[in-house]
């Protein structure tokens, strides 16, 4: 969930029987989009060209031969949660279970019961607890502890934003301030610009991307909207001071994530306990002027 509304509709591929789509398909309904494949190559392809959030895998349908690419898949996408998916029992039921577990699938949803397709909602719809999107919101709690709502509300879009959203006019647009007015704010209380926080941000993003063997530079650059591999390095260059390349190999999300803090959020952190991005009112309604009284005339 995201502090500045509803459940965000995800991206789930599936490698499931015709029968489990259509459920799957209701037990998502207004939280996640289902993207059915009919094999387990097919799910890699998709992987490395838009942003997924888990993968729904059922059992009744995984045999032995899907071994390879259900290892490789784990394999090079660690962090995408992949789910086991078991809606009946069957003669090979343990041996799949079995083979799934070896191939490195941690997470079962049992909907043979009802409440397993509100399991499998919840799960999907909840930011999993290892990425790295709610490790940062998690890590701005703690930094800023008596912070306001609503600056915590700016930190939490820098995360969960889509990746389509790239400028701090379009982010100053989404939490519903003009964007000069939403960055004079920043300006009036010393802290670096938004436009800082929003690129230091998709860096997380990024690293927390590259973490996954599967993901090349090239395929990260498109999935976080840069409008090329070169515009990428450039950003990192004059960010980090470092080629994307030595970028890969220096951060994971949470390093990166750590040097976010050390560069805007600790060294701010007094500013930004009593800073209210958002709903800050108008000076007229804080201003300390002494009231003038008006005399009126007598009636004659």
């Amino acid at each position: 969930m995201s502090s500045l509304g509803g459940p965000s509709s995800k991206a789930v591929l599936t490698f499931l029987t015709p029968a489990e789509r259509s459920r799957v398909d209701a037990a998502g309904q207004g939280c996640y989009t289902t993207m059915h494949r009919e094999d387990l190559e097919q799910v890699l392809v998709d992987l490395r060209s838009r942003p997924v959030s888990a993968i729904i895998v059922s059992v009744a349908r995984y045999q032995q031969q899907h071994a390879p690419h259900m290892a490789r898949l784990v394999r090079e996408f660690p962090r995408v949660p992949a789910v086991a998916l078991l809606t009946a029992n069957e003669a090979r039921t343990t041996q799949a279970l079995l083979s799934l577990g070896h191939q490195g699938v941690r997470t079962l949803v049992d909907a043979r019961d009802p409440a397993g397709w509100r399991d499998l909602r919840q799960f999907v719809a909840r930011e999993i607890p290892g990425s790295i999107e709610a490790v940062a919101m998690q890590r701005m709690r703690q930094e800023l502890t008596a912070a306001r709502p609503s600056c915590l509300a700016f930190f939490d879009a820098l995360f969960t934003v889509p990746t389509t959203l790239t400028t701090v006019r379009q982010l100053a647009r989404m939490l519903g301030v003009m964007p000069t007015t939403f960055m004079s704010r920043f300006f009036r209380n010393g802290l670096p610009a938004p436009k800082k926080y929003l690129a230091l941000a998709r860096l997380v993003r990024a690293a927390a991307l590259l973490e996954n063997p599967g993901y090349s530079i090239t395929q990260v650059a498109l999935l976080l909207e840069y409008s090329s591999p070169q515009s990428f390095s450039r950003h990192v260059q004059g960010m980090l001071d470092c080629g994307a390349a030595t970028f890969r190999r220096r951060y994971t999300g949470e390093s990166m994530l750590q040097d976010m803090c050390d560069r805007v959020i600790i060294p701010h952190r007094h500013a930004l306990q009593t800073f209210d991005p958002i709903d800050s009112p108008p000076p007229w309604l804080t201003r300390q002027d002494t009231p003038v009284s008006l005399a009126l005339p007598h009636a004659g």
